[in-house]
């Protein structure tokens, strides 16, 4: 059992899937407590986007993609790269909740926006936010 479980997670894509799965957990569980504690979807969505994206991050820095590099010269960079993606990441999932809200719940407008940015994402952090010299981030 303990072999597989390493097997599967050998390859990035099934950390990035798995580490954005719980995430997502997480991001609904913060839509729902502040829709009860009387948030609106729009604020909602906000506060599970950005607590989402920073636990996300560090995640997928070091468990996904194995980028343990901390030098200001990487790191510096990534933070921007990753900053610009995340801003427009954060638009489009507003927008999207803007245009939505009155025909779906929050939880499922952020599980629209989030299927659709997991796909770019995965592509830029393995291809140039986390890319290592040695090829794509493994």
């Amino acid at each position: 059992m303990r072999a597989a479980v390493k097997s599967f997670l050998r390859h990035p894509t099934r950390r990035y899937l798995l580490i954005g799965l719980s995430v997502y957990i997480l991001e609904l569980g913060v839509i729902v407590v502040a829709q009860w504690l009387g948030a609106s979807a729009i604020i909602a969505v906000a506060l599970s986007f950005w607590l989402g994206v920073a636990v996300s991050f560090l995640l997928q820095k070091f468990i996904t993609f194995r980028d343990t590099r901390l030098h200001h010269r990487v790191l510096l960079p990534q933070i921007i790269a990753v900053s610009m993606l995340i801003l427009f990441n954060f638009g489009f999932t507003m927008v999207i909740t803007g245009l939505l809200t009155n025909l779906l719940p929050a939880v499922v407008i952020r599980t629209i926006a989030l299927g659709i940015t997991t796909l770019w994402n995965f592509y830029l952090y393995q291809t140039h936010i986390f890319k290592t010299s040695e090829g794509p981030a493994r």
